[in-house]
């Protein structure tokens, strides 16, 4: 009996294998792989346009846009007007334009004012010169880091007596602060009852004088290494300093304007203006006695 043939079947395309269990499918990936690959990409369908970038391009939007913009430069122009009405920025930057120069040698004047003769402030077009080419004009930067300094050294004077609290150094700010805008309150009332027609203004006289927390916080230092002794020997030496620094600077701001206006010497209303002078700078030393002397046992 002949041998039976084997009929091996033949693979149709199409049909798959009988013989194996998992399709092949990598040619069909590899096909479509190939014909769904972007012209631009590495195989990565393109990207698609970006929300925002509809929206600028968008001429309805960037109209709005634009209009947004300018009520934006609006109300910054109207928010710098207001604020310059009420605070004086552009005032401010001329106090606070000084450099190292001039602070050394504004400390170096309050300290000993008995060797500087020109007290005369000088002035460029009829506008007084920035504070760092002119060591007589006032200015905010030594007062405001000297009262900075001053709260600083009376808390540390407070915690050497084992006295520190957050309260006691608040209370000691607070009350250097409200005796300074009485003094200005004072000094302005003083001026408009007396009828001085000055260039002096109220920040000069906050400028003039926040200069005494320099002395304090000198006074208060060498009461701190030193005892007692050195408290009052530093602070008599300070006292005295303002005082003719004082009244060396009021005494151009308030009696030149009275031989400006032809006044006598010795008249009456130049007497009071005289008077006036003396009390501001007479009330420096005591009031750095009196927020300086509970510091230091």
């Amino acid at each position: 009996m002949p041998a039976s043939k084997r009929r091996t079947p033949v693979s149709q395309p199409g049909m798959a294998d009988p013989h194996q269990l998992f399709d092949d499918t990598s040619s069909a990936q590899s096909r479509g792989y190939g014909a769904q690959r972007a012209p631009g990409g590495l195989g990565y369908p393109a990207p698609s346009a970006s929300p925002q970038a509809a929206f600028l391009a968008d001429p309805v939007s960037n109209m709005a846009m634009a209009y947004g913009s300018s009520l934006a430069a609006q109300g910054k122009e109207l928010v710098d007007k207001n604020i310059d009405r009420f605070v004086p920025v552009t005032k401010l930057k001329y106090y606070f334009a000084v450099d190292t120069m001039y602070v050394g040698k504004k400390l170096g004047l309050l300290f000993f004012p008995y060797l500087h003769q020109d007290w005369e402030v000088q002035y460029q077009q009829d506008t007084p010169v920035a504070p760092r080419f002119d060591i007589n004009a006032p200015d905010l930067y030594i007062p405001a880091m000297a009262f900075i300094t001053y709260v600083l050294v009376a808390g540390l004077a407070l915690g050497t007596q084992d006295r520190f609290s957050p309260d006691l150094l608040g209370l000691q700010a607070s009350s250097a602060l409200a005796w300074l805008t009485l003094e200005v309150l004072a000094i302005l009332l003083s001026l408009y009852l007396v009828t001085v027609n000055t260039d002096l203004t109220t920040i000069d006289l906050v400028a003039f004088l926040g200069y005494k927390y320099v002395g304090m916080i000198g006074g208060v230092l060498m009461g701190l290494l030193f005892g007692k002794i050195g408290y009052y020997l530093v602070l008599g030496w300070c006292c005295v300093s303002i005082f003719v620094f004082m009244i060396r600077t009021l005494r151009l701001k308030i009696l030149a304007e009275a031989a400006a206006e032809g006044v006598p010497v010795r008249g009456a209303r130049n007497q009071l203006r005289m008077y006036l002078t003396m009390a501001v700078a007479a009330a420096q030393p005591l009031l750095m006695y009196w927020l300086t002397f509970h510091l230091v046992r």
